[in-house]
């Protein structure tokens, strides 16, 4: 298959690796501009955010959703039948606050809707050295949500070629399940825990989690840390 990446932080990059391992034909753009990309170790083509959408099958989206902005006009050239993924999470302490989210709209909702097009909600519930570093048996497992059963089943079967399992995670009213603050987020589960941990997200509880985990954070963290504080704070796995 053909496809697009926009963004080149480590969860793109770990998607495009994967991805050219497979043999699948890759180019990647920089939602700013593509000089941008000029000291990243980007492995495929370099191309702009005109040459990004054209002749692909799957567009994917590795940007802060605080710029979902800058794509608006390349996912608007898109052909119909071409599936787009968003990988983001909302860290408003990071790149600034959207007022929809702070009120609680769901991310996944929020970016269909700035888009106006049906999204798949994926590569987002694992940090990025699970997705660049995970064998296909260690049995990690992603959620995916999306409104298109078609397009969800398409990432849903890329996941397991790339070497993780796949497990559905419902509509995008429901992809909360799968954000910061939820069993379902950094917790490398396989298919069978993910699918209960999706069940035994809390939403009200998510945003308070979320917070918690996040003042726990240390620069000296390892991979294996975050890992194990996400699992302790919701004790089950």
């Amino acid at each position: 298959m053909n496809f697009g990446i926009i963004g080149a932080g480590p969860i793109a990059l770990g998607i495009e690796k994967r991805l050219i391992n497979a043999n699948h034909n890759v180019k990647v753009a920089d939602a700013r501009s593509v000089e941008k990309l000029h000291d990243k170790n980007v492995q495929s083509q370099k191309v702009t955010l005109q040459e990004v959408s054209k002749d692909i099958d799957i567009l994917i989206l590795s940007i802060p959703i605080q710029a979902i902005d800058l794509v608006k006009d390349t996912v608007k050239q898109l052909e119909n039948h071409v599936v787009v993924v968003d990988t983001s999470n909302y860290y408003p302490m990071m790149y600034g606050n959207i007022e929809a989210l702070d009120q609680g709209e769901v991310e996944s909702v929020w970016v269909s809707n700035q888009l106006n097009r049906n999204i798949v909600k994926a590569f987002n519930n694992q940090l990025a050295h699970t997705l660049q570093s995970a064998n296909q048996s260690d049995r990690i497992a992603y959620a995916v949500a999306s409104d298109d059963q078609s397009h969800k089943q398409k990432v849903m079967d890329l996941i397991e070629e790339l070497g993780f399992e796949a497990v559905d995670g419902g509509t995008l009213e429901e992809s909360w399940r799968q954000q910061p603050g939820t069993p379902a987020y950094c917790t490398e589960l396989n298919k069978e825990q993910m699918v209960q941990a999706l069940k035994d997200a809390d939403k009200e509880k998510s945003y308070v989690l979320k917070n918690e985990i996040m003042s726990k954070f240390t620069p000296n963290m390892t991979h294996d840390d975050i890992v194990q504080l996400n699992r302790n704070t919701f004790g089950t796995f």
